[in-house]
């Protein structure tokens, strides 16, 4: 009932797999896909020599060597061991649910099992980094339906997408199988895999594929964006021309660098800074506090609820009474370029926009530059950027907003993709500007809060990124309806 597709490089592992998988009477043949002219067979297994594994090609000839009902696709290079019955389990799933592809939980394997448990795919999970596992249980019937492609990177993607818009996608939340213990970024460091200029031919196909999607189910947004009007005369009068925002709790070893950042901006207008101390214990309010009695600038809050997230903390200060018409954002970690506030808000004047992001340099905590440097967000173009924005994930910084429009959209009360769902909502709606040259300098260092996350905390942020993308897709399916 099922063909075997697994990836070789020559490894000794591979014969392992291929005898666990020779083991079980539901395994009709096995395929070996390789970059690399051998031999016609290897281990008793026909060749199969691809480009890439998840061009379209390699699923052409997937395709067309596939005879059975399911195929089994392993995508990565790497030993598989299934539990008891555990390749039993998604053939029983597969007949009984009739989804189009099955993934489940794993475990990696080295000297001790380390669970690997993944997440729910949904509407909103068309990010082509979803991490389904190494293991990919399809339904034949779908593979075979859609037309070929002719994409080098995406192909795999652009499958995955076809398939879902017409099947379930369905995760078994069981540990399924064994996996070799994979050579793994560390969680901080994966956040950039996307803007890596490295990547860029490959991130240009994923957009084609996924904007491609977007159209099919009708959350497409034309390029034609609604004018904004900055001189609305409805608009609130404001004190100052712009507000820095810096949520914090609890970094009294970077609060200082962030806020003399912003006291010490060249503008030809007037700001202020808020600082929404989250009732830190550390030592930050005192350091704020010495701000607030010797420098008018500075405003240090202190909410009086206990149950704000950082999005909550922008509320906070978006509403504040002394928040200036511009809102622009600074995290307490991270430090601005004199010239940072005036760029920005030069930019909402000359583009007339709703929002503006910004580039930035990745520095360590002494701003030493580090891999991969400038994160300037360069697949955002103005025809496409808010459809590819539901691809990627994250925007950029710092992010700045007209404070009027803000206080009518507000944040969601949580401490992570706050910034991507209200980014999203505005682009739907609104042009947003772009820098395309560093203004902002993050720093990594050790107490960042998204530096080496463990997979449930990482799995957490990511059912959370989706389900705001679901949401997302929703809401522009409903304009379009509308429309």
């Amino acid at each position: 009932m099922i063909t075997a597709f697994i990836p070789y490089s020559k490894t000794s592992f591979t014969e392992n797999t291929i005898s666990n998988l020779r083991g079980n009477n539901l395994i009709s043949k096995i395929f070996l896909l390789t970059k690399e002219d051998l031999e016609k067979k290897s281990f008793g297994c026909e060749l199969i020599k691809i480009d890439s594994l998840f061009s379209s090609r390699a699923i052409k000839k997937i395709k067309d060597k596939a005879k059975t009902k399911y195929i089994l696709l392993l995508t990565e290079d790497s030993l598989i061991e299934f539990n008891q019955f555990g390749l039993e389990r998604f053939y029983n799933l597969a007949e009984s649910t009739g989804a189009g592809i099955l993934y489940s939980d794993y475990k990696d394997k080295d000297k001790e099992p380390v669970s690997h448990p993944v997440i729910d795919y949904q509407t909103g999970s068309i990010r082509d980094d979803f991490n389904f596992g190494p293991v990919l249980f399809l339904r034949t019937e779908p593979v075979k339906k859609f037309p070929d492609s002719n994409y080098k990177y995406a192909g795999l993607y652009n499958l995955r997408l076809n398939i879902s818009r017409e099947y379930e996608i369905i995760r078994i939340p069981e540990f399924l199988y064994y996996s070799t213990k994979h050579g793994s970024k560390q969680s901080g460091e994966k956040l950039f895999d996307y803007v890596n200029p490295q990547n860029r031919v490959l991130q240009m196909e994923m957009e084609l594929a996924a904007t491609e999607h977007l159209k099919k189910i009708g959350a497409y947004l034309k390029p034609k964006i609604p004018k904004f009007n900055l001189n609305d005369p409805e608009a609130e009068k404001f004190e100052a021309a712009a507000s820095v925002i810096i949520p914090v709790k609890n970094r009294a070893k970077t609060i200082k660098d962030a806020v003399d950042s912003a006291v010490n901006q060249k503008t030809d207008f007037s700001f202020n800074i808020i600082v929404v101390d989250n009732h830190s214990n550390d030592g930050t309010t005192e350091i704020l506090k010495e701000y607030n009695n010797n420098n008018e600038k500075v405003i240090h809050l202190i909410p009086e609820r206990k149950d704000l997230a950082i999005g909550g903390c922008w509320n906070e200060a978006v509403n504040h009474p002394k928040c200036g018409r511009f809102s622009v954002q600074l995290d307490s970690d991270d430090v601005y370029f004199e010239s940072t506030l005036q760029k920005i808000i030069d930019t909402f004047k000359k583009e007339n926009c709703a929002a503006v992001i910004g580039s930035y340099k990745l520095t360590d905590f002494n701003k030493n530059e580090i891999p991969p440097g400038v994160i300037d967000h360069k697949e955002w173009t103005e025809e496409n950027g808010r459809n590819n924005a539901l691809r990627i994930n994250g925007f950029g910084a710092p992010r700045a907003f007209y404070t009027p429009m803000l206080r009518q959209t507000k944040f969601p009360n949580v401490s992570y993709g706050e910034d991507y769902a209200v980014c999203l909502e505005i682009s739907r709606r609104y042009k947003i500007g772009r820098i395309f040259e560093p203004v902002y300098i993050c720093r990594r260092w050790e107490g960042n809060s998204d530096t080496s996350l463990s997979i449930e905390k990482e799995n957490e942020n990511n059912f959370y990124k989706d389900k705001i993308r679901a949401l997302e897709i929703l809401a522009r399916k409903n304009l379009n309806e509308k429309k």
